[in-house]
Parts: C-alpha cells; structure tokens; sequence
C-alpha cells in the first residue's frame, strides 16, 4: 500500500490488519507516522511492515514490491493511496511542479500494477485500488489544480483498462472518487468554502472511504471490476 502512514490509506491499513492480513505500507518522509501505523497494525492482530521508497521511480516500485513478495510470500492487494497535491493557479506553476502530480499520482499506479500483475496472474487471485476525486469523470476546468485533476482523470481510465486486460486472470482493478473527506489534510479554509456545496451537509469520515475499499477488497466484490465508487455526500455531482 502507498501513502499508508495517514489518512484514508492508514485507515485501510488498520482495517486489513484487524481481518488479518499482512499489510505493507510505504512512505517517503513520514517515517514517525509510518513506524506508528505498524505498531497499530500489530496491535490490531495483523503483521505490518513500512517501507522507505519513492514510488516516483519506476525502478523502485519494481523494488518494493520484490520485497513485500519476499516478505509476505506474494501480494494479493495493491492498494494505490499516495496522492499528493498542490494548489498553484494554471500559468503560475512550474515545469517540475507540474511533472511531479503525474509522476505522484499516475505513473506508480501503472508501474505498480505492472509489477504485481505476474504474481497474481501465476495465483489466478488479485486486488488492485486506486484513488481518484469526487468529480473526476467530468472533463472541466480546475485551473488550481490542473495536473492534479488530469492525473485523476487518467486513474480512472488506467483502472478500466487494467481491468479490461486482467480481470480474466482472476484480478479485479477498481477505483474509490473520495469527495472532502475529514483527514486534517486539507487547510480550513478550503474545507469552509466546500462545506455549504456538499449536498449531504458535512464532510466524510475515513471510515466511509476504509468501508468502501473493505468491500472492494473482498470476496464479495469478485464480480465488481472497472468500478469507480464515488465516496462525497453528494459532493461533485
């Protein structure tokens, strides 16, 4: 799982961990938040490992996920929940600053799903879960976050087109579009711009992004691939 220390990813790590599974986190600054969530996830019954890595680079998704199969014995579920952002308005922002959304938020999600592919495909047996936004299937401006929104846009096409080509092979590949979830991540005085343009009248709690992943991840959903479960109260529509 990327992007595992915090938020909503730490929340699914500490759900999988409390039905059992091992779960692998990585991070690339939050070293204190990441040792944090470990001891959570063994606290809760499951096996946890945190991982130092930067999913920018091609060559070290492959890394890391060669060593979460020698750790663990494979991966059964790829987790994508790093997705950093900036708000830089359009003809402000850099070269650099614009690269690094697709390089944070699309890119590992491909090279990730490349590299645990094999391994499922060998098991007849995967999950692979991505992140969006609420509002991300609709082609508008968003000139504050351009590269960011762009980057969403493609997960959702990326998503159904791994499933397109693994869904056969016993691999399911799905999307959650997370609206204004209540992380502490977002500054205040966006969330109070937002708060009156939710229909539902508040914002989400982790715990309504983990249960959609919950099931996402099951059993259950063995027949649920290509998805995008939108998860905002309402929120972008």
């Amino acid at each position: 799982m990327t992007g595992g220390a915090r938020g909503i990813a730490r929340g699914i790590a500490l759900d999988l961990a409390q039905q059992g599974w091992s779960v692998a986190i990585c991070y690339r600054t939050s070293q204190a938040d990441a040792e944090a969530c470990v001891e959570a996830m063994h606290a809760a019954g499951g096996k946890g490992l945190a991982v130092a890595t930067d999913v920018s680079d091609p060559k070290l998704c492959g890394e890391l996920v060669a060593r979460v199969e020698r750790e663990f014995g494979g991966v059964d579920a790829l987790v994508n929940g790093a997705g950093p952002y900036h708000r830089v308005p359009l003809l402000e922002e850099s070269s650099e600053g614009w690269r690094s959304m697709f390089d944070n938020n699309l890119h590992p999600v491909f090279d990730l799903a490349q590299a645990v592919a094999p391994g499922m495909r060998e098991r007849g047996f995967g999950r692979i879960l991505s992140f969006a936004m609420a509002n991300a299937d609709r082609v508008q401006a968003n000139p504050n976050v351009a590269a960011h929104f762009i980057a969403k846009m493609g997960i959702l096409v990326l998503t159904r087109s791994l499933a397109r080509v693994l869904t056969a092979d016993g691999i399911t590949v799905n999307t959650i579009s997370p609206g204004f979830i209540d992380t502490d991540s977002a500054p205040q005085a966006e969330l109070d711009a937002m708060l009156k343009r939710i229909p539902a009248g508040k914002f989400g709690a982790v715990d309504d992004a983990v249960a959609a992943a919950r099931y996402l991840l099951s059993d259950e959903a063995s027949y649920v691939s290509g998805a995008n479960i939108v998860v905002s109260g309402g929120w972008g529509l």
